[in-house]
C-alpha cells in the first residue's frame, strides 16, 4: 500500500523505531482560516528532523509526518482526552498555541465532524505506520525501542514554571520502558553536564503511552529537548522576524553527538 505524500517511512532492520511527529509545517489548506500561517507553525518542533538525520545510518526505521500539529496532533489521545489532567496543554486539533494565543479567526475553528475527518486522514495513517513497523521489527528482534523525538521552547509559563531542562526523558513514569533502558539513557544525559530530568513535566505523549508495552517487547521513550540545546533561542514568544532561528549545524553539533550516542545505546541495549 502506497503511503500518502505527507508520510515518510524509512525502513531499517535495527531494533529501533524513530518517530518524528511534530516537525511538519504543512497546514493542509488552513492558511486562510488561521490568524496567520506563522502562528500556525510557531509551535513546530523546529529542526528535529535535521538533528536526527543520522538515524537511518544506524539502521533505525524512521516515521515522519509533514503535517503540522496545528492541523492535528498525532501525539494526543485520539478521543480528545487530556494526557495531563489539570495542567495546561493543547488538544488533538488545537485552537490555541502553547502560549494560549488563538490559532483561528473567529468562527473558523474546526467542529466535531471536521476533527473526525482530520483524525481519519492524518492521525490514523501515522499510527498505522508505527504499528506496522513495530510488527515488522518485532518479527526481527525479541525487543525493540520506539524513540519519539520532540523539542519545545525553554520558557513557556503557561505550560511549566521556570526554565525547562535541556533533556527531558519520558517513560510514562516507568510504564512504557524497562528501567534498565531508562537508566542507560539517563546516564548519558547526566554525563553531558547539561540539565536533565526523567519523567518531569513531559512524561511521554500518546505515542509513548499507547505503544510502550515492555511486556510485549516494545519499549517506548519520549525525548523532549529544550530549543536552547541546539538553537540560539530568542527570549519570549518569538516573532516572525526571529523565529524560527535558522538551523546551525555547528551550534547543534554537541547535542547531536549526544543524541547519536543515545540512539546507539538503545540499539545496543535492545540487542543485549
Amino acid at each position: 500500500m502506497t503511503s500518502p505524500s505527507w508520510l515518510t517511512i524509512t525502513q531499517g532492520t535495527a531494533p529501533l523505531l524513530v518517530s518524528i511527529p511534530h516537525t511538519g509545517i504543512d497546514l493542509a489548506g488552513l492558511e486562510n482560516r488561521l490568524v496567520s500561517p506563522w502562528l500556525g507553525r510557531r509551535d513546530c518542533d523546529w529542526w528535529i528532523e535535521k538533528l536526527y538525520d543520522f538515524a537511518d545510518s544506524l539502521g533505525a526505521t524512521v516515521v515522519h509526518t509533514a503535517i503540522s500539529r496545528t492541523v492535528i496532533d498525532v501525539n494526543r489521545d485520539p478521543s480528545g482526552a487530556s494526557l495531563y489532567p489539570g495542567q495546561a496543554t493543547t488538544g488533538l486539533c488545537p485552537t490555541e498555541t502553547f502560549d494560549g494565543d488563538p490559532l483561528y479567526r473567529e468562527g473558523e475553528e474546526p467542529g466535531p465532524s471536521e476533527i473526525d475527518e482530520r483524525r481519519e486522514k492524518f492521525f490514523v495513517p501515522y499510527h498505522a505506520a508505527l504499528q506496522a513497523e513495530i510488527g515488522r521489527l518485532r518479527g526481527l528482534h525479541e525487543k525493540i525501542v520506539l524513540y519519539d523525538c520532540h523539542s519545545i521552547r525553554s520558557v513557556l509559563p503557561r505550560l511549566f514554571e521556570g526554565t525547562l531542562p535541556v533533556f527531558n526523558l519520558g517513560t510514562n513514569d516507568g510504564k512504557s520502558a524497562d528501567p534498565t533502558l531508562q537508566a542507560v539513557v539517563g546516564q548519558i544525559m547526566a554525563e553531558t553536564g547539561e540539565t536533565f530530568v526523567v519523567n518531569g513535566r513531559f512524561k511521554g505523549g500518546w505515542i509513548t503511552r499507547h505503544f510502550g508495552q515492555p511486556q510485549q517487547g516494545v519499549h517506548a521513550l519520549q525525548m523532549e529537548l529544550s530549543n536552547r540545546g541546539y538553537m540560539r533561542e530568542p527570549d519570549g514568544k518569538g516573532a516572525p522576524d526571529n523565529w524560527p532561528v535558522p538551523y546551525d549545524a555547528e551550534f547543534a553539533a554537541a547535542i547531536r553527538a549526544t543524541l547519536r550516542k543515545i540512539l546507539e545505546a538503545t540499539i545496543t541495549w535492545a540487542q543485549s
